[in-house]
């Protein structure tokens, strides 16, 4: 997967909520491609942590050794203004658990930027109903130590669950935002829209009436899974900012 058009959207939703300047943190860092945009565009403070430091190429950045299945994030409370984990929840195994650390390294009124393969696109979704399985989300080998690789997706993770998690780890202005439309589920969701949206009615009208699962705080992230960005965008980009310094003891 082409990765330019997922660091360019996360760039947009760094700038938007962030000043020049500002202490970033990258994890899962890979080669450092977006830390030197960020340097480039937002003159950023980076720091990165990763399991695979060999591959990172940026030798005047600091970067950590992480085992994020495993370890903390081996940075300080309240340390930086941003926190940026692109491509990196769908290859770990509890990312509510990295959101709370993410939470707990970023300043209050910090920002995080998550992405993550979007599994509700068309494409995905025609993918899931003749598979089971969603798109970039197949069969795995077993005990595959490449988890950096696209065989490591062990944790697919749709819009609401990502919000949810980030809600419940006391983020909040939870933003959605896509890299860019695929060509391929615009055709699919033109072409199956009657049926999704006779779907998505039904299904909204009996979790408000029936089940009562809608409530002030979710309703707009349920709402957003039927979006025209949900339908067709490639990747979900995902923002929120931390609101308030850490609770007491």
């Amino acid at each position: 997967m082409s990765t330019s058009a997922i660091y360019e959207a996360v760039i947009g939703a760094v700038a938007r909520r962030v000043s020049a300047k500002p202490k970033h943190l990258d994890v899962g860092a890979g080669r450092g491609q977006l830390i030197a945009l960020l340097r480039e565009r937002l003159q950023a403070d980076s720091r990165a942590c990763d399991f695979h430091v060999e591959n990172f190429r940026l030798h005047d950045v600091p970067i950590a050794r992480t085992n994020l299945d495993k370890e903390p994030l081996p940075f300080a409370d309240a340390e930086f203004d941003v926190v940026t984990c692109s491509e990196v929840v769908e290859h770990v195994e509890n990312p509510r658990r990295l959101m709370r650390e993410a939470w707990r390294v970023l300043k209050p009124g910090g920002t995080l930027v998550m992405t993550t393969p979007n599994v509700l696109n068309a494409v995905s979704r025609v993918r899931y109903l003749v598979s089971g399985f969603a798109n970039l989300f197949g069969p795995l080998p077993a005990k595959n130590d490449k988890l950096y690789s696209t065989g490591g997706h062990i944790t697919p993770l749709p819009y609401f669950y990502l919000a949810h998690a980030l809600l419940d780890a006391d983020f909040g202005e939870v933003e959605l935002d896509i890299d860019r439309t695929q060509k391929t589920s615009v055709l699919l969701a033109v072409l199956f829209f009657p049926l999704i949206a006779l779907g998505w009615l039904r299904f909204w009208g009996r979790e408000e009436r029936k089940y009562g699962t809608l409530t002030p705080e979710n309703r707009v992230h349920v709402a957003r899974h039927f979006s025209w960005r949900m339908l067709v965008g490639r990747t979900v980009v995902v923002s929120a900012r931390k609101l308030h310094a850490p609770k007491a003891p």
